[in-house]
This record gives structure tokens, sequence and C-alpha cells, in this order.
């Protein structure tokens, strides 16, 4: 047993014991960690509100069997302006819910922390709407090898007339190409899907309110087949 240091975004919390709560947070270097901040849930807590969902936090832990305690707790970046609007909340709980579900524990996770980390400024920097959500998802769906093709046709590789999605198969398929299940989008999707993928959250491409909303649909069911599970937050902000 030892003391270490680490630090992390808090990705979510819940009660341990009577006062305690369990802590899991998103490491760049020791990936998912659960830890445990004793007397947590006290009124005159030594912790206060520094474990709240979404802050980056620096951490002395104490090694345990099974979880590590945390002994001290300094606040990095707290992101206060986002947790003032219910959509920019309501979106940090999409992206924090995507990194838990595929961040793995006692692995490195930096691309998948930088990508939590800039995610979480473009929304502190007052960055809201579908656009962001979706190029994070595609983002993220990259980091871990699963990222659709949005460029060429998924099945046989022929550029262009890319005008339906298969979830199963890989992302834009062709006419020729179409599979059972296959979704058909409409003109222009997919390659607002692409330039989404590719744009930094701080470069992102002009709005068209008129494929946003199918981009976000197309990369949320995207994620969640791969995934193999809902993704609660993002149902409340639809």
């Amino acid at each position: 047993m030892a003391l270490r240091h680490d630090q992390g975004i808090v990705l979510r919390g819940y009660p341990f014991g009577e006062a305690d709560r369990v802590v899991v947070l998103l490491s760049p270097n020791s990936g998912k960690i659960r830890t445990v901040a004793k007397g947590i849930r006290k009124t005159k807590s030594r912790f206060g509100g520094r474990l709240e969902p979404f802050t980056h936090v620096d951490l002395v832990l104490y090694e345990g069997r099974n979880l590590d305690t945390i002994t001290q707790v300094a606040v990095i970046e707290p992101f206060p302006r986002l947790r003032g609007s219910l959509d920019a909340v309501i979106a940090a709980g999409t992206m924090v819910e995507a990194a838990d579900a595929v961040a793995q524990e006692d692995e490195s996770s930096m691309r998948l922390f930088l990508l939590l980390h800039r995610g979480l400024r473009a929304l502190e920097a007052g960055q809201i709407g579908a656009d962001l959500i979706t190029s994070y998802l595609l983002k993220l769906a990259d980091v871990v090898g699963v990222a659709p093709s949005l460029q060429v046709c998924a099945s046989c590789g022929r550029m262009g007339d890319l005008h339906r999605f298969s979830f199963g198969g890989g992302g834009a398929i062709c006419d020729v190409c179409r599979t059972e299940g296959a979704v058909r989008l409409r003109d222009g999707v997919t390659e607002y899907l692409a330039a989404l993928a590719s744009a930094e959250f701080g470069q992102m491409p002009q709005t068209d309110v008129s494929l946003a909303g199918e981009a976000m649909g197309v990369a949320r069911r995207f994620v969640e087949y791969h995934l193999d599970r809902k993704l609660t937050s993002l149902a409340v902000m639809e």
C-alpha cells in the first residue's frame, strides 16, 4: 500500500456506506479509476464540491486492495460556466457517459482523456449544439477504433453516391452495396458528418440546421450500436 499522485475528470459518483462516495474518474495515465472519498456526504466534508461530475482534479490516492482512497484533491478546472446552462450540462453528461462506456481500467487513456477535456472546454467556451455532440461522438468512435467510413463506401471503397448508412457495416455505403437495415440519408448528410468528424471543436463548420439533427441521429445510433447500449443523456437532450 502506498500513496500516489494522479489526475482525472470526474465521470460520476454513487453512495458508498453511510457517509462515503465512490467517485469514478477518467485518468490520462490509468484509464478509468474507481476511488472512495471518505465522509464526502457529511455536511462538513473536507472535499466540499471538488468531486462533482465534469471537474478536472489533481489527486493524492492511498492505494487499496479494491478501491483507492482519496486523501487530497485540488481542482485544476471546475468548468463553472457550462454548469449554468442546462443544455451544456446535458451535453457534458453525454460526453462523460460515452467516455465512461469505452474507458478501461488500468489502461492508458490519453487520447480519450484529451478528447473529453477538449469537449468540456468547448462547452465552457459557449459552444452548445447538435454539431458539437456529433463531432465528439465521431471522434470517440475513432479513438476506440470503430470510426465510420464517411468518404468512401464501407463495403466496396467506391467514392461518391454514398446515400445510405449501415451501422453494422461500418458507415456510409453506395446504392450498389446497400444491405438490409441500411438507412437512406438525405443528400449532403454524409459530407456533413465527414466535415464534423475532421473538424477541431474550435473550428467547426457553419451549422446547417437542415442537416444537423439527422447527422447527430446517425452518429448517436452508430456509437450506440458499437457500445451496445443507449446514451441516456442524449435521449434527454433530444
